[in-house]
This record gives structure tokens, C-alpha cells and sequence, in this order.
């Protein structure tokens, strides 16, 4: 994406965020994003030196809070389920403490956080949990690997019979490798 595409994409999830809570600004400060299901209820708390702005941004990211919105949508009489948000203005130089102070109290009020850490952009940053480990080609290449692996077990356990076309060293060799490749447990290999 361009950046063009990039900011025409956030000016539409501006008009969005503006139609629903016309009282957000572009001013620094706290917001809350929050709903419930089931009796749960759920909440992120971020800063941003422009609220509006960071609010848009969600909408096209791809972060934990960001699918989770594209999955659950905005609260509204349609979807009671959706997201609402509160933000709570303060300056720059208190976004930190704010931020931190807001992950507690939505924490004390009975919030399943959806932050990963206890707020703040500085020293100290505390992670709250777990980060789920970015998926890159290596991690698409060992998948296919893992895949193919369990499908071959599955196949050689069901079907097939592997025996050595010649007894000798060469062979036993290459049946080992095998057998380490698909890392078949010792019991498995017996049966087959």
C-alpha cells in the first residue's frame, strides 16, 4: 500500500469513528476500548498524541486489538456485542501515567485486558502477556514441514509397508534418516 491508499483508507475510518462518538478529537490523550459478551467483559487501553488519528489507525492494522475489532465490530443497537470507546484527554507528558493508571482501574472494574503490556512507552515497560510470535516465511516453510510430516505418518501407518530393497549399511543408513525426518516414535516404527 501507497502511502496515498494509506491515508485515504484512515480518512474514511475517521468519517466511521466520527458518525458513531462525534466528541473525538485529534488531542492527546487516553482511550479505552471495551465490550461485553456473555457477561465478560473485555478491554484495551492505549494512548496517542492524536486520538482520532491512533482510534483510525486500528481499523486497518493487523495487531491483536485490531483483528479483534474487525471481528467483533463497533457497539451498536444491531451489535451489542461491539466495541465502544471512552477516551479521557490529558497532555503528552502524562500519557504514560495515564495509560497505566487506566490498565489498572479496568483491571480493578473486572476487564479481561487486551493489552499485552501495563501501558507506558518508556523504561520499565511491563509485559502483562503473551506475544504471540510474528508469522514469517521461515514459520510458513516449518508448518508445511510439520504438516507434511503428520500426513506421511498418517499415510505409512494406515497403508504402506517400508521395507530395504538391499540389507547393508547404505540402506539401514537411509531407512534411519527416514525414520528421523518424520521423527516417528520407536513403538510406531515396530508396527510397521
Amino acid at each position: 500500500m501507497n502511502i496515498r491508499q494509506i491515508m485515504a483508507i484512515d480518512s474514511k475510518n475517521k468519517k466511521i469513528i466520527k458518525s458513531m462518538y462525534p466528541s473525538i478529537t485529534d488531542d492527546s490523550g487516553i482511550y479505552i476500548l471495551a465490550r461485553i459478551e456473555n457477561d465478560i467483559k473485555y478491554a484495551y487501553v492505549g494512548q496517542a498524541r492524536h486520538l482520532l488519528t491512533r482510534i483510525a489507525q486500528h481499523l486497518r492494522g493487523y495487531q491483536h486489538i485490531d483483528l479483534s475489532i474487525k471481528k467483533h465490530g463497533w457497539y451498536s443497537l444491531d451489535n451489542p456485542t461491539g466495541y465502544r470507546i471512552v477516551v479521557k484527554k490529558c497532555e503528552e507528558s502524562e500519557l504514560d501515567s495515564q495509560e497505566q493508571f487506566y490498565i489498572k482501574e479496568c483491571a480493578k472494574a473486572g476487564y479481561q485486558l487486551r493489552n499485552k503490556t501495563a501501558g507506558g512507552q518508556g523504561e520499565g515497560k511491563i509485559q502483562i502477556d503473551e506475544y504471540r510470535p510474528a508469522k514469517g516465511y521461515r514459520d510458513g516453510i516449518r508448518q508445511g514441514e510439520n504438516n507434511i510430516k503428520k500426513e506421511l505418518n498418517h499415510i505409512i501407518t494406515n497403508y504402506l509397508i517400508i521395507a530395504l530393497k538391499k540389507e547393508n549399511i547404505r540402506s539401514q543408513k537411509a531407512l534411519q534418516k527416514f525414520w528421523e525426518i518424520l521423527k516417528v516414535e520407536d513403538s510406531l516404527k515396530e508396527n510397521l
